[in-house]
């Protein structure tokens, strides 16, 4: 039996397992099974591997998007560069093996950890159908880690964005600071961060909804509830409104992709 499964601390609920697990029985699919694996701290990630030796796979989410990193072999070019992984294909390898071959690994055990970022390619694929011309620059509200994806994703795109965070740093617009024209001149806006997420719904990101015209396009990466206040105070005013739920199924979709690809990384 194949196994995949989600790190994370803590996973009081995952959209991933209810994900895989329908899609097993959508498609039939009877070698495989996906758990939830509760992982406080990454550094044992070798234990649970050791545990488990039948794991092909893995979703990562938080706490340990950055701090797997270091316990890979390999990492994709852009998850590199977004500085996050919430995906690793697990294959076996001796170690005798991989140095015959000029690789070099973690050491310490007979396994190779690859790392990628589905949220990018989750992301850009479900962003890229609504984008138009005037959206040429984005506000980014959140620098969490949820954000690097984003920012990664419209450099890729040549997208000019302005960060706006709660508390100020240097480059970042804070919230108080963000007036109706910072709304006028970016008309793609993109929440990253939790606000609004059921059950607490009645919340939304502090921004000049007032200035949000039918020109923009509003991304919100939470996805319950499917309309968020920040959503729906964008929509009364005439942009376009998207969640997150697509991402969230793209990126499931390449993980699995990934997972069963037989393609070698240097």
């Amino acid at each position: 039996m194949k196994q995949y499964g989600l790190i994370g601390f803590p996973l009081s609920h995952s959209f991933s397992k209810k994900y895989f697990t329908q899609k097993f029985e959508d498609e039939n699919i009877k070698d495989a099974v996906y758990d939830l694996y509760t992982l406080e701290h990454i550094k044992d990630l070798q234990d649970l591997l050791d545990a488990h030796p039948n794991l092909c796979g893995l979703n990562v989410t938080v706490p340990h998007k950055k701090n797997v990193l270091k316990y890979l072999d390999w990492v994709e070019h852009d998850a590199r560069n977004a500085g996050a992984v919430n995906c690793i294909r697990i294959t076996k390898e001796s170690p005798v093996l991989a140095a015959f071959n000029g690789e070099v690994g973690v050491e310490g055990h007979d396994f190779r950890l690859e790392g990628f970022n589905t949220d990018l390619y989750g992301f850009e694929m479900s962003l890229r159908p609504l984008l138009k011309e005037q959206h040429t620059d984005a506000l980014i509200l959140g620098d969490g880690g949820a954000a690097q994806a984003v920012k990664c994703v419209l450099q890729n795109l040549d997208i000019a964005y302005k960060i706006v965070t709660r508390k100020a740093i240097p480059d970042n617009l804070t919230f108080d600071e963000l007036k109706p024209h910072h709304i006028k001149n970016h008309k793609l806006i993109i929440n990253t961060t939790p606000l609004g997420t059921a059950p607490k719904v009645d919340e939304c990101p502090p921004i000049p909804y007032q200035a949000i015209t039918d020109e923009h396009l509003l991304y919100d990466l939470v996805y319950n509830p499917p309309e968020t206040l920040f959503l729906k105070k964008g929509a009364e005013r005439g942009a376009t409104p998207k969640n997150g739920y697509e991402m969230l199924v793209l990126q499931a979709e390449k993980s699995w992709e990934i997972w069963n690809s037989k393609e070698k990384h240097p």
